[in-house]
């Protein structure tokens, strides 16, 4: 991956290069597609929000500016985004399961889990009684909850081998990455949840259940319905996007509601942190290493000098940089395109920023089998 198209004091970046391993091929095995996300002011004329959704963001800010605080149902209805019914309610689970993931992982009893901090079980248990590790206990909360939603007919996991086909009127189609950054749990060093939201593919339900399972998870980050994040931190922060901004809400836990605290976020212009394992420095290519070299001795264009802060979980980095702007990055091939690179560009282009692999936009990027 060659970063040297990059200008050499970019307006805020946030880069990630991911991978995208087959759904149905082990979890070893990854098919490297390097990303980046970067925050621009301006998009071309056929990326700019339509003239409806314009008029729905004034509404929405007006309706922010006149009544308060509001929780995240409030949002969702007819004062708010007005998501329809069937999004409302799939959003109102998993925002459930996202407080059960949130609760876990702060209780004291987390270390009871066997592989609390990443360790290899779970999927491998031989037992239906055997312990679990987080990622996994996580996954099957997200599943029950959009089980009992009644709305979603697919979930693909980045935990799973395979989608789960849930139900055939389902309306959505979920991709998850149920628990990022979970080997930082026993050191409680941020962690959270990415998930994307599509609608599910009617044309292909005629096919056998696992085959239209596949074909529903691979579409285009194009098609994204909505997309978002859990970060599990001093704060749970739910970050979402339904294609008219992007927003987060902060779990108010005397209430337990999901309350508005950052409506329409806009990444800066111009960030002065970039985020990346520069332990890898001398595994990167040429051009990489001279933009870093670059934008940390303030060299470029403008002569501010970039801080460098990593926490070396994704969900973390990403929404300090979408909050205070710069850039981040994985120049290794860790990300998933699916499960990871399509939700957070999706988000990241609503608060007005751009998702790149250097070269071609993420959401543009068709992922294969």
């Amino acid at each position: 991956m060659q970063f040297s198209c990059l200008p050499s004091n970019p307006k805020s970046i946030v880069v990630f290069p991911p991978s995208l391993r087959p759904l149905g091929a082990p979890q070893s095995s990854s098919t490297a597609i390097p990303v980046t996300v970067v925050s621009l002011a301006h998009f071309p004329a056929t990326a700019r929000p339509s003239l409806t959704c314009q008029r729905a963001v004034r509404s929405e800010m007006a309706a922010i500016d006149g009544e308060g605080t509001r929780t995240l149902i409030e949002y969702l209805g007819k004062g708010g985004a007005n998501v329809g019914d069937d999004l409302a309610i799939l959003v109102t689970h998993l925002q459930y399961a996202c407080k059960r993931i949130a609760a876990l992982i702060a209780s004291p009893l987390n270390s009871n889990i066997v592989g609390a901090g990443g360790g290899d079980v779970g999927s491998s248990s031989s037992g239906r009684d055997d312990p679990k590790s987080l990622d996994i206990v996580s996954n099957d909360i997200i599943l029950s909850s959009l089980r009992n939603s009644g709305k979603a007919c697919v979930m693909a996991s980045e935990e799973d081998d395979f989608p789960v086909w849930i139900a055939d009127d389902g309306p959505f189609v979920i991709v998850i990455d149920p628990l990022d950054g979970s080997r930082n749990i026993d050191v409680s060093i941020p962690t959270g949840t990415i998930f994307g939201i599509y609608n599910r593919l009617v044309e292909l339900d005629h096919l056998p259940a696992e085959e239209k399972a596949q074909l529903n998870a691979l579409q285009s980050g194009r098609r994204l319905v909505a997309a978002g994040y859990a970060l599990y931190s001093s704060a749970t922060i739910l970050c979402l996007s339904f294609g008219s901004g992007t927003h987060a809400f902060t779990l108010d836990h005397s209430t337990g509601d999901f309350v508005l605290t950052h409506p329409f976020i806009r990444i800066p212009h111009r960030g002065q942190i970039y985020s990346v394992n520069d332990a890898r420095y001398f595994d990167w290519p040429c051009g990489l290493r001279q933009y870093i070299d670059t934008i940390r001795q303030g060299k470029g264009k403008f002569p501010k000098k970039y801080s460098a802060r990593y926490i070396c979980s994704l969900v973390a980095d990403f929404h300090r940089t979408l909050i205070y702007g710069g850039i981040v990055m994985n120049p290794r091939d860790h990300l998933r395109l699916v499960y990871e690179a399509n939700p957070l560009s999706f988000l990241v282009e609503h608060a007005g920023g751009k998702g790149s692999d250097g070269k071609t936009r993420i959401l543009s990027i068709q992922p294969v089998g």
